[in-house]
Order: structure tokens, then C-alpha cells, then sequence
């Protein structure tokens, strides 16, 4: 269960702040508060109920072991969007997007496994057999790609969910998880079209204040997720050990019943054996006598 969101909180981080009258999307009617000062502004209980949402959400997908990507590119976000991604180890790209990141993942993890590969070369020594040249270039190559790829390192598959800071910027990234489905959840701001995301969170995405409070709440569910998913391992670990245990402690007693009960096993055999024995000479007999019946009705006749 995520956190509850305070309002005043909110308000006082500038959440509630939106774009110029003139500059705005009819589509965010329903999330604007009111007109002042030709700026609109956002209805702030909304916010917090859509936050609370989208933060249940959020962590429901980190406890199924599915990572979120974070996407923020521009100047004000990119610092905390970096240090919230890192808190909760997820993924996240605030440099340039690289295109076909989602559509063309083949491509891209290609490239990430290019960089783990210098990294080996310069372990096993075989960048040092390079000439000076070389190794200038490998090393310029290996600086873009960290730059670029850096923090997608450790992303294997495609994301689970989307995390998206400006929406209208970040329009190509929504458009390829848009095409593979993925579930995109985003900061929008008034200027912006919230039927491209499926999990709108109604806020200021120009102020650095308001990204880190909503950033910020996003990454504490996220890590609480994970801490669900971590304890529901370890309890099932601990349920497997407490059968193997009680199992390793049952054999004894249970081979020891066995052997009391192998004796008395053992009698019911024999009784059984002695009873067949029986049934077997008394047919026998009752042949021997029809025989001698039969053979001498033969005689009379």
C-alpha cells in the first residue's frame, strides 16, 4: 500500500503550478482548478489521488519483478530523476532518447553488451596490445555508450512500465511503448494530452521542486514493492527449510514404525501362506475323489 499523499505538501513544492492560459490542452480540463493570473492552475486533490494510484500501481509491477524505466531528459529533471532511479535500482535514460530504444531492443542491448566487452578486453589485457590510436578510439566509444547506455546496463528485457517526466517532450519514447503496450505513467502538465498515458499524474513538470516531490513519492513505492517482494521470497524460503526440516526429523519415527510394523507384516504373510497351503490340498483331495467317483461309475456302466 502506498503512502498517503498530503495536499499541503504538494502545494507547497509548486505542484499545482501549470502553463499559460494560452498554451494549454482542452483535454486537461478536467484536472485544472481554476484561471489566475493567465496561468492555470491544477486541482491539487486530484493530484494526490492520482499519485496515490499510480504509486499502488508502480509497486504492484516492482514486486512482480519487472523493471520500471525512468525518462527524463530535460535540464531540471535529469539529476533527480537520475538519484531517485538509482534509490529504487531501477533504469533510467536523461540523455539524449536513444531511437528504437523499446522497438528496437535487439539493437540496443547489442550495443550495451559492445561496452561490456571493452570493459574485458581492458581486464584481460588485449586493449594494451592495441596501438595508441586504437585504444584512443575504444575509449571515446566506451565514454558515449556509458553516457547514452549507462544506466540501462542492467535492464535485460523490456521495461514493464514507463516512468515519464513531460510527456510533450518525451513524445517519441510514449509513442514506442504506446506500440508494444507498455503501461506509461507520467507527470502532465496542462499544456500537455493525458489520453497518451493510461496513469496521469496531473502536475508542475517545470519546476525542480515539484519533480522531486513527485519523483521522489514514485521511488519510496517502487522501493516498497520490492521490500513486499523480497519478504514474500524469504518467507517462502523460510516455509521450504521448516518442511525439509520436519521431514528430516519425521524419517526416523516413520522408519522405525515401519520396522515394528514389519514383524506383524511378516506373521499376516505366513498366515496367509498357511491358508492358501490349505484351500490347495482340500481341492486337491476334491479332485481325487471325483476322479475316483467318475472312474468308477465307468466300471458300473
Amino acid at each position: 500500500m502506498a503512502n498517503k499523499v498530503e495536499v499541503k505538501e504538494l502545494l507547497d513544492a509548486g505542484v499545482h503550478f501549470g502553463h499559460l492560459t494560452r498554451r494549454w490542452n482542452p483535454n486537461m480540463a478536467p484536472y485544472i482548478y481554476m484561471e489566475r493570473n493567465g496561468i492555470h492552475i491544477i486541482n491539487l486533490y486530484k493530484s494526490a489521488a492520482k499519485m496515490q494510484e499510480a504509486g499502488e500501481a508502480l509497486a504492484k509491477i516492482a514486486a512482480s519483478g519487472r523493471k520500471i524505466l525512468f525518462v527524463a531528459t530535460k535540464k531540471q529533471a535529469k539529476e533527480i530523476v537520475a538519484e531517485q532511479a538509482e534509490k529504487a535500482n531501477m533504469p533510467y535514460i536523461t540523455e539524449r532518447w536513444p531511437g528504437g530504444m523499446l522497438t528496437n531492443f535487439v539493437t540496443i542491448r547489442k550495443a550495451v553488451k559492445k561496452m561490456a566487452s571493452i570493459d574485458r578486453m581492458k581486464k584481460d589485457g588485449t586493449f594494451n596490445s592495441l596501438s595508441k590510436k586504437e585504444r584512443l578510439q575504444v575509449d571515446r566509444l566506451r565514454a558515449k555508450l556509458e553516457k547514452n547506455l549507462g544506466s540501462i546496463s542492467d535492464m535485460s528485457r523490456l521495461p514493464g512500465a514507463l516512468f515519464v517526466v513531460d510527456i510533450t517532450r518525451e513524445h517519441i519514447a510514449i509513442k514506442e511503448a504506446q506500440k508494444l503496450n507498455i503501461p506509461i505513467f507520467a507527470m502532465v502538465d496542462t499544456n500537455s494530452d493525458p489520453r497518451e498515458v493510461e496513469y496521469v499524474i496531473p502536475s508542475n513538470d517545470d519546476a525542480s521542486k515539484s519533480i522531486s516531490k513527485v519523483v521522489s513519492y514514485v521511488s519510496d513505492s517502487i522501493v516498497e514493492g520490492l521490500s513486499e517482494r523480497k519478504s514474500n521470497k524469504d518467507s517462502k524460503k523460510k516455509e521450504e527449510k521448516a518442511d525439509k526440516e520436519e521431514g528430516a526429523e519425521n524419517a526416523p519415527k516413520k522408519a522405525k514404525k515401519e520396522k515394528a510394523e514389519a514383524p506383524s507384516k511378516d506373521a499376516e504373510d505366513k498366515k496367509a501362506m498357511k491358508e492358501a497351503k490349505k484351500d490347495t490340498k482340500l481341492e486337491s483331495k476334491q479332485e481325487t475323489l471325483e476322479k475316483a467317483k467318475k472312474s468308477s461309475n465307468d466300471e458300473e456302466e
